[in-house]
């Protein structure tokens, strides 16, 4: 998670006042960093259960917050929610995303509202995520035609992993750029891009590795907005607008109050490919590992879905309404396995109490969602716990974040929820599902992978029966 180290910081270690707070002991140099395990999300729960649920680490030489109570949550995301409205200055943005020119990580500032606004209100609107359903349906329809091939020709055995990220990666593309990934794109994307999310890599990595993914990321992009440019120029019409059509709108358009340039628009390009296809993949695939480790639970998702959709091809999305008890199961997935379980990490404004300007805070919601104050039996998978409930992602309620709250909420909840909704009811719908032969469910490794997404660790291996 490269968060918690890419960069440096020229400022002093804690100071005597700011040791007020719950702070474990730390070593020279390095502070408590040899307390931070491959998965951090794990190792900062198991601190705060000595030292409370709002504690100050020394990272280096970066004092951090790390925040684990739906108290102290809504004290940060809410009552101090502008003080700790911007993000740290890291190292891995500043080379990747056009020295911060992105949405997600840019800091708290006149240039972030307005490319928050461009999201909300132009990228990541109802009207907009509504307008991509033709190609979640297309992508779903290649999904299930994919399984059914693949198993034919693995002796009914499928990485459902593997066929997850095919499925989030071609959504977003399409939404987003306009088309699919051809094969060598495809293989840039999966490969190239990703392992800058993993913490390691950026901490032993280096400037060389993080300059040369940019370099062949700002190449692809750049490719991509040459051939809309050239299409508007013809004056072709796309049989459908994407994200980057609507961005080169809102660059001609006088009325914006600044011009966008080519690279703020790769900037947030890349922010809605990775956010969307990362979290949209990771609960995807923690829904299969969850239904088929309780055969009960997928049974009554299976039983909902059915009786819907009777008669259908295929799950449309003006059924995904009626679906109470799968949106629950989703709910409680999203509870469990947060896509992000340390939310994008924040930086406080101002010296605030005992906590000083420029502290970065890190908001374990892997944690929150296990609370013992406000889950009953909160390592158990129970997705009734949701029906007839009222919560929801918007962060309204601090025990359940999974997206984060506030200001910095993530804009995109609605987009990722649609792909993963329909994915998720044709996945049950069109097939029974088993564990291959010889592995059962208690000898599946639940791990997390490490990162700032957190999919299993293993790759999902399935046997697919077609009904």
């Amino acid at each position: 998670m490269f968060v918690l180290l890419a960069g440096r910081s020229k400022r002093k270690s804690i100071s005597k006042k700011t040791l007020l707070l719950p702070s474990p002991a730390g070593l020279p140099f390095i502070g408590n960093l040899h307390q931070i395990s491959l998965i951090p999300h794990r190792s900062l729960f198991e601190l705060s259960k000595k030292h409370g649920p709002l504690m100050l680490l020394q990272l280096g030489s970066i004092p951090t917050l790390v925040v684990s109570s739906p108290s102290t949550a809504r004290e940060i995301m809410r009552t101090h929610d502008l003080v700790f409205a911007s993000r740290p200055s890291l190292k891995a943005a500043r080379i990747l995303l056009y020295n911060n020119n992105d949405m997600a990580l840019a800091p708290y500032g006149e240039y972030w509202r307005q490319t928050r606004k461009i999201c909300v209100t132009n990228l990541l609107s109802l009207k907009m995520i509504q307008s991509f359903s033709l190609v979640r349906l297309e992508e779903v329809s290649l999904m299930i035609e994919r399984i059914a091939r693949m198993a034919s020709a693995n002796n009914g055995v499928v990485c459902v992993s593997e066929i997850l990220n095919t499925l989030t990666c071609d959504v977003l593309c399409k939404s987003v750029l306009g088309s699919s990934m051809s094969e060598e794109k495809g293989k840039l994307f999966v490969e190239d891009y990703f392992p800058w999310l993993r913490w390691l890599d950026v901490l032993f990595g280096l400037e060389g590795e993080l300059t040369r993914h940019s370099e062949k990321w700002d190449a692809l992009l750049g490719e991509f907005i040459e051939d809309h440019v050239s299409q508007l120029a013809e004056g072709e019409t796309a049989s459908s607008t994407d994200f980057i059509d609507v961005l080169l709108q809102l660059q001609k358009d006088s009325s914006m109050p600044f011009v966008l340039t080519n690279e703020q628009i790769k900037a947030l390009l890349l922010d809605m490919i990775v956010a969307g296809t990362d979290t949209s993949l990771a609960l995807l695939d923690w829904c299969m590992v969850e239904l088929i480790r309780n055969p009960i639970v997928m049974e009554k998702v299976q039983s909902e879905v059915r009786g819907i959709a009777y008669g259908e091809e295929k799950v449309r999305e003006e059924y995904l309404g009626k679906l109470s008890y799968m949106k629950a199961v989703i709910k409680e997935v999203l509870r469990l396995h947060p896509p992000v379980p340390l939310l994008l990490p924040r930086e406080s404004l101002q010296d605030e109490y005992n906590i000083p300007k420029k502290t970065r805070v890190l908001i374990n919601a892997w944690a929150i969602g296990r609370d013992e104050v406000y889950w009953n039996e909160p390592k158990e998978f129970k997705p009734e716990r949701f029906l007839g409930d009222d919560v929801d992602y918007k962060g309204h309620d601090f025990h359940y974040i999974p997206f984060g709250a506030g200001r910095r909420i993530c804009p995109g909840i609605q987009f990722a929820i649609a792909i993963v909704e329909l994915a998720l009811a044709n996945l049950v719908y069109r097939f029974n599902w088993k564990l291959p032969s010889g592995i059962s469910c208690d000898g599946m490794d639940m791990e997390d992978s490490a990162g700032i997404t957190t999919p299993r660790k293993e790759k999902l291996y399935l046997v697919p029966l077609a009904i």
